[in-house]
């Protein structure tokens, strides 16, 4: 029972009200009732409740003006609005400015219930209700990420950078919004459109991924639309292409940018008319689809530059999301090399204890130019090499451990100068050792920049592949 806990509920719609007020009430709730802003902030002054939910659209004022006026008096409450306008920036600005969550009228008592608890748990366990009543601070600060669920596979995180992230992902789930996902190779683009269409309406639907980076103007036309035997050479069979697959459901073009200009006015057109032939066919069929789409590039300055179809930036920009690098998450970095440790451990049915201390720092120090696919490879093969104990840097790629061990050495002598150590213990780098460093960190920020891909790096150095190599080993052993 939840006999402790008040709710108040604002809403000029007296029926509605009074139904979810019995509703709560069977559930173990206390509640009050007021059926406009004035009356209700009146109450919630004078009385103490736990959570305030709040229709968006009041006759007086709006849910907005509630929020503010709710959180700024007492920032612990849980604020829930309902709105029966689904319109995204009305969501993305309460949310902003404080609201734990908002839900799109016709309500759902379950659905109503399921939040308020969670908001709930949410306040309990961050503490809010003995944050003190002059403090304004939380009025601004993002809110918990409860909205979500999350395949037991994934992992969020707990950066604040990838909170907001997810936060815009349970406000856009809900609708149909088209939605463009910005970020680097690794850093989870895909997970995100997955987890979009698992918290939207299609979740019944399929989840259909097409990466679109390396694909011919011909093969990505058939991976799209498919075709009907022999509409080209080679076309042997008919082929259901990822529109149809997806109908119903969502479909996650990665890397859309790549896609040539005549596939791209294709696309358009699929998109406009809601319909759709395959190569080569005759007949239209129509298609249900929502589309979620990636980039590593900025796609407004792609169509300022001509690279890009300008009509079809702005029927996927509905919505758009920019997933942080890893780099920019280094409290998430030994999160996640514990998960992948746990569950390599698992595909592979090793027992692995951990990570060495060394590692850890590596790990912390290390840019992960690769993102989160590069730590999920790196503590992969870690754990291959690993027979029990922990894990130490000698089952780590060269290039994370020369990547640190350096800077490491570097800082350390630093911080011996600062502190004037006696002369005595200061080894003496001769000339020899000099050059080796300068070498070292020249190929080092060479590597760095083209991510680690060894054939650039040696044209760059414009030595050979083999000489390149040679130099790694010298320097892993040093």
């Amino acid at each position: 029972m939840n006999s402790d806990k008040r709710i108040l509920i604002i809403d000029d719609d007296v029926d509605m009200c009074t139904l979810l007020s019995r509703y709560l009430n069977k559930k173990g709730y206390e509640t009050d009732m007021a059926h406009n802003a004035t009356k209700g902030l009146a109450k919630f002054n004078e009385e103490h409740f736990d959570v305030v939910l709040c229709d968006f659209r009041l006759g007086d004022k709006d849910g907005k003006d509630v929020l503010l006026k709710v959180k700024g008096n007492k920032p612990g409450t849980v604020v829930i609005i309902f709105t029966g306008y689904s319109d995204i920036k009305i969501a993305v600005d309460v949310i902003k400015h404080g609201a734990f969550d908002y839900i799109t009228k016709p309500l759902i008592p379950d659905e109503v219930l399921s939040v308020i608890e969670k908001g709930i748990a949410a306040s309990e366990k961050n503490g809010a209700n003995s944050i003190k009543d002059s403090d304004p601070s939380p009025v601004n600060k993002e809110p918990s990420v409860t909205n979500v669920h999350l395949n037991e596979d994934y992992l969020m995180g707990e950066d604040e950078s990838i909170i907001k992230v997810f936060n815009q992902v349970g406000i856009v789930a809900k609708t149909n919004y088209s939605v463009i996902l910005y970020g680097e190779s690794g850093t989870g683009k895909e997970v995100i459109a997955k987890t979009i269409h698992e918290n939207s309406l299609r979740k019944n639907g399929p989840f259909i991924a097409m990466d679109c980076g390396t694909l011919s103007k011909e093969l990505a036309g058939s991976e799209l639309f498919g075709h009907v035997k022999g509409a080209f050479t080679g076309a042997v069979t008919d082929k259901v292409g990822h529109f149809e697959l997806a109908d119903g459901g969502t479909l996650f073009l990665d890397e859309v940018a790549n896609l040539s200009r005549e596939v791209q006015a294709s696309l358009l057109r699929v998109i406009q008319e809601r319909k759709f032939k395959r190569i080569g066919g005759t007949k239209e069929k129509n298609v249900d689809v929502r589309i979620i789409v990636a980039s590593n590039e900025n796609l407004q300055e792609a169509y300022q530059k001509g690279r890009f179809r300008e009509d079809l930036y702005h029927r996927f920009n509905e919505f758009s999301i920019r997933l942080p690098p890893l780099r920019e998450r280094k409290s998430d970095v030994l999160l996640f090399a514990d998960f992948f440790l746990k569950r390599t451990d698992r595909e592979i049915g090793r027992d692995i204890k951990g990570f060495e201390d060394e590692v850890l720092s590596i790990f912390k120090r290390y840019p992960w130019p690769g993102n989160l696919r590069e730590l999920r490879n790196v503590v992969r093969r870690a754990v291959l090499l690993t027979n029990d104990g922990l894990i130490t840097s000698k089952v780590l790629p060269w290039e994370i451990t020369q990547s640190v061990s350096y800077k490491e050495v570097h800082n350390t002598i630093q911080e011996d100068t600062q502190s004037q150590t006696d002369d005595s213990e200061i080894k003496e780098m001769d000339l020899k050792d000099a050059a080796a460093k300068a070498e070292y960190e020249t190929i080092m920020n060479v590597l760095k920049e083209v991510n680690y891909n060894k054939t650039k790096a040696a044209e760059i150095l414009k030595i050979d592949r083999k000489t390149l190599y040679n130099k790694m080993k010298i320097f892993e052993s040093m």
